[in-house]
């Protein structure tokens, strides 16, 4: 492993993430393949994204912005998997264990965030 993002355990489960949203959003409807499809999408890799970014040749303060960034975006696709229930285009198993996964990922950066002070 060439990055330092690559070694961090939030980063690899972030990156788990993304191919778990990418499988739940082929099941979407065709209407919603520009909606909501795509906004559950971006914000998943951006949490993956702004890990990575980060990570590299950052300052800690500056690092714990980015990670603050990922934070927001996490929680961002919370808040998508919430309107694809709400919709009913999201089944409460998937909407539980990705609920799930999330939460986790968000308190690791917050642990993160939370070591750099």
């Amino acid at each position: 492993m060439a990055f330092k993002f690559e070694k961090l355990q939030v980063w690899q489960r972030a990156l788990e993430l993304t191919v778990e949203i990418d499988k739940l959003i082929k099941k979407f409807p065709s209407e919603e393949k520009y909606a909501l499809a795509s906004q559950i999408k971006r914000a998943t890799d951006s949490i993956v994204l702004n890990i990575a970014e980060g990570s590299t040749g950052q300052t800690n303060k500056e690092f714990s912005r980015f990670l603050g960034i990922a934070l927001r975006s996490g929680i961002e696709v919370v808040a998508c998997l919430y309107l694809g229930k709400k919709r009913e285009i999201i089944n409460m198993t998937d909407f539980n264990v990705l609920y799930n996964e999330l939460e986790e990922i968000i308190k690791m950066i917050q642990g993160l965030r939370n070591s750099l002070k």
